[in-house]
């Protein structure tokens, strides 16, 4: 799968969910192509701005989009690495502040 099959299928489904793609084309596609190399590393695709441990169940919660977006764009209008977010974030409606890493230190202890 390439990029641009990615984003159309992913769109798709977030979208009428209202997460939106991050309109910086560069780097949503950047952030895209990361998913799928952890696709053909780790057979998922874990979050690409976390270190994944190679361990399905360990990562189920960083699998994208993770469970922790949902909490980050209510809170922050962006999930923590800026692929999804809100469309008034989109829109430049609120700041683009800092997202804080929400997954427990102990998930990542591997």
């Amino acid at each position: 799968m390439d990029a641009q099959k990615l984003y159309e299928m992913m769109k798709k489904v977030q979208e009428p969910k209202g997460y939106y793609f991050n309109a910086d084309r560069e780097r949503t596609f950047e952030l895209l192509d990361a998913l799928i190399q952890n696709k053909e590393r780790y057979g998922y695709m874990g979050c690409p701005c976390r270190l994944l441990s190679g361990d399905r169940e360990n990562d189920r919660d960083i699998i994208c989009p993770c469970i922790y977006s949902v909490p980050d764009i209510a809170e922050f209008g962006s999930c923590y690495c800026n692929l999804y977010v809100s469309r008034d974030w989109n829109e430049n409606k609120i700041p683009h502040a800092y997202v804080p890493e929400r997954r427990p230190p102990e998930k990542t202890k591997f």
